[in-house]
C-alpha cells in the first residue's frame, strides 16, 4: 500500500476554493476530482461544500453542517431530496430554540443528516438530565456545527484507487458534555458507492450519554407513487396513532400527496453473520434504487419516516438508523436505549450506501433480504406498544 500526501480542505489555513486533479499526483489514474468551494449568497454565505468526483458519481460533503452528505450525483440521477429548504443553511442561520424549538428544520436539506449528539429526539425538557443538558431542542445540536479540520486523502490499495475525505465535528460546553465525532467518507475511483464511518469519544472527564440518528432522505425521481421499501425484521412498530392507519401499506409510497401527514416506523432489524442489515428503496419499476448496509451492533434501531407530502413540501422517506428510536430522550434511557460513554471511551459505526441502476444488482439486494428475512417471521404491532411507540 502507497499513500500520498494528505491536503487541507477545511481550517486555519486551508483556502476557501480548491481543486486537486490527477495532475496534483503522480502516477494518480485519470478521471477523478476533489473540489472544495464555500457559498456567497444569502442563507448559505460561508458554507464549504466537498465534492468528491470519484470518475462515476460525485458526494457533495457539507463540512460547515456536521459533515453531512448533501447529494450524491449518479449520472444523470440525483439522489437527494427537494426541501424548502433549497440550498445548504449556514449554521449562523439556524437558532435552534426558535419555532417552539423546531428551529432544526429551518436548516434541513440533506440526503444524510446526523441527529445527536447528546440527543436526538424531539425537543422539551429533560427533567433526568443536569440543568445544563436539560433543555433539548429537535433532532440535537451535532447537524448545525461545523467541522474544525476536514482533510483529503487517496491511497493505493490492492490496485484500487481510495479517496477518503475525514473531518472533525466538536459537540462540548462548559459544565456539560464533550463529545468529539470523526466523520470519515470513503469511495473507489470509479465505484457507486460510498463507505461512512464514525467514531464518536468522550472528551470529558466524566462518562457522557450518546445518541445519534442518521437521517438518511430521499426523493424524487427514486421515490415515486408505487415505489417501495425493503428490509429483513423481527418486529414493526406504529410510531404514534397517525401510523396505525396506513399499517397494511407501510412498506409502499403515495404519489406526492398535499396534506400528507407524516407517519414512522419503529423496526427491529434481522442482521446477517456480521452484524449488519441491508435496507432498499427501490422506484416502482425496480430498476433505480438506493441501499443502505448498517452495522446493527452499534445501530440496532431502524426507522422508516414516511413524508409523501407534495413536491413543493419536501416529498420524501427516511432510512434511519440509530442507537434508539427517535423518541424523548428520558423514554428512551428508561428503555435502556441511550449509549453510556466512560471518560475517554469512543463509540464507532459503520454503513455503506449504493446507488443501483442495473436491475439485476437490485434482484441480487432483493434476494439478499429475503433470505435473511427467512431466518424469523415478522411481528408486525397493529397497536402502539409500551416501551417503543411514542406515545406510550
Amino acid at each position: 500500500m502507497s499513500e500520498s500526501g494528505i491536503w487541507e480542505l477545511c481550517g486555519e489555513t486551508a483556502k476557501a476554493n480548491l481543486k486537486i486533479t490527477p495532475a496534483d499526483i503522480d502516477g494518480s489514474p485519470e478521471g477523478w476530482s476533489v473540489t472544495k468551494t464555500t457559498m456567497k449568497a444569502g442563507l448559505s454565505a460561508g458554507v464549504e461544500v466537498i465534492e468528491v468526483n470519484n470518475g462515476f458519481q460525485s458526494l457533495f460533503i457539507l463540512p460547515s453542517r456536521g459533515m453531512g452528505l448533501w447529494k450524491i450525483q449518479s449520472g444523470e440521477l440525483r439522489v437527494g431530496w427537494d426541501s424548502p429548504v433549497k440550498h445548504p443553511v449556514h449554521p449562523a442561520f439556524v437558532d435552534l430554540k426558535s419555532r417552539n424549538k423546531l428551529g432544526w428544520l429551518d436548516g434541513f436539506n440533506e440526503l444524510v443528516t446526523r441527529c445527536g449528539l447528546t440527543s436526538n429526539g424531539p425537543p422539551g425538557i429533560d427533567e433526568t438530565a443536569g440543568a445544563i443538558e436539560s433543555d433539548l431542542t429537535l433532532h440535537g445540536r451535532i447537524a448545525n456545527l461545523p467541522a474544525t479540520s476536514v482533510t483529503f486523502q487517496l491511497v493505493e490499495t490492492d490496485g484500487q484507487t481510495e479517496f477518503i475525505v475525514r473531518g472533525t465535528v466538536s459537540e462540548a460546553t462548559l459544565f456539560g458534555q464533550h463529545l468529539e465525532l470523526v466523520s470519515e467518507y470513503r469511495t473507489v475511483l470509479n465505484s457507486n458507492e460510498v463507505t461512512i464511518t464514525d467514531c464518536v469519544t468522550n472528551r470529558s472527564g466524566r462518562g457522557a450519554e450518546l445518541q445519534l440518528l442518521y437521517h438518511i432522505n430521499i426523493g424524487s425521481p427514486i421515490l415515486e407513487k408505487g415505489s417501495v421499501w425493503h428490509a429483513p425484521l423481527k418486529r414493526l412498530t406504529p410510531r404514534d396513532a397517525r401510523a396505525t392507519e396506513e399499517l397494511d401499506t407501510y412498506s409502499t409510497y403515495r404519489e406526492p400527496t398535499t396534506g400528507y401527514a407524516e407517519e414512522a416506523f419503529f423496526c427491529k432489524p434481522i442482521s446477517d453473520s456480521d452484524g449488519f442489515t441491508p435496507v432498499l428503496l427501490t422506484n416502482a419499476s425496480q430498476t433505480e434504487a438506493v441501499s443502505l448496509d448498517f452495522d446493527t451492533t452499534s445501530l440496532p434501531c431502524l426507522t422508516i419516516w414516511k413524508n409523501t407530502q407534495s413536491l413543493a413540501d419536501g416529498y420524501c422517506t427516511g432510512l434511519e438508523p440509530g442507537t434508539n428510536y427517535p423518541n424523548f430522550k428520558a423514554k428512551e434511557r428508561r428503555e435502556g436505549r441511550v449509549v453510556k460513554l466512560a471518560a475517554g471511551a469512543s463509540w464507532k459505526t459503520s454503513m455503506k450506501l449504493s446507488v443501483l441502476t442495473d436491475s439485476n444488482k437490485i434482484s441480487s439486494k432483493l434476494d439478499q433480504i429475503a433470505e435473511l428475512q427467512s431466518q424469523a417471521e415478522l411481528q408486525v404491532d397493529r397497536n402502539l406498544v409500551k416501551g417503543i411507540s411514542g406515545d406510550q
